[in-house]
């Protein structure tokens, strides 16, 4: 029976490469909730609404419409009809997703569409809170971790690569601001599920992480 798969853990841990790989492996659809925070994110910015109005931001996510397709060279994330996949992944945005996701009323609407999308199984769920509040029931759960100086040269060479200035200090101070806002936040912090398998990728390999986690989903599909 095919699972809910549930990958939670901090920025710039690898869910999003790992997610990927997995879903390639396991024929699963890759649903990235912290895609949909970005596009919210990015949505609210355009249109002006503050980051911190809860009732400006609950009325933009009942109208905007986020839909998250798998394509062969990857996830693309559409916010109203546009590809904004690229969009979304600025430093600036990243911000602001940390922002808006500490909103509840934003959390409640992303929540109730993320388990629409998941509902039939067969999916891999990567967020901050996917096996703690999205989907709690599921029995595949896997937190990803990794050292914050890890974590921030990941994420250093992946905005090199896509032409950005950024310094490695200045990556790490955002990731490390990142973890105090998603940590702290009174609705659904990130935190690690009490049956969820830590995963520590400072020293391993994307596929070897793959490998591993592929086996314990395939033994779970058998029950």
């Amino acid at each position: 029976m095919k699972q809910i798969l549930a990958i939670d853990g901090p920025s710039g841990a690898g869910k999003s490469t790992l997610s990927r790989a997995l879903a390639r492996s396991l024929n699963y659809l890759h649903l990235d909730t912290g895609a949909m925070y970005r596009a919210v994110a990015l949505a609210a910015i355009e249109a002006g609404v503050p980051l911190n109005d809860p009732e400006g931001l609950d009325k933009l996510c009942s109208v905007i419409d986020i839909k998250l397709k798998d394509e062969p060279d990857g996830l693309v994330v559409l916010l109203d009809g546009e590809d904004v996949t690229e969009q979304i992944r600025t430093p600036e945005i990243s911000i602001a997703s940390s922002n808006v996701s500490a909103v509840s009323e934003v959390r409640r609407q992303l929540v109730r569409l993320q388990r629409e999308m998941g509902a039939q199984g067969g999916v891999i769920a990567e967020g901050r809170d996917v096996g703690t509040v999205v989907f709690p029931g599921t029995r595949a759960k896997f937190y990803i971790d990794a050292s914050l100086w890890e974590r921030a040269r990941r994420r250093h060479e992946e905005l090199k690569e896509k032409g950005a200035d950024d310094t490695l200090e200045q990556v790490m101070a955002e990731i490390e601001q990142r973890d105090k806002n998603d940590s702290a936040r009174s609705d659904s912090p990130l935190r690690i599920a009490d049956d969820a398998i830590i995963v520590d990728t400072t020293y391993m390999t994307p596929e070897e992480v793959v490998k591993y986690i592929a086996e314990k989903v395939r033994e779970l599909e058998k029950d």
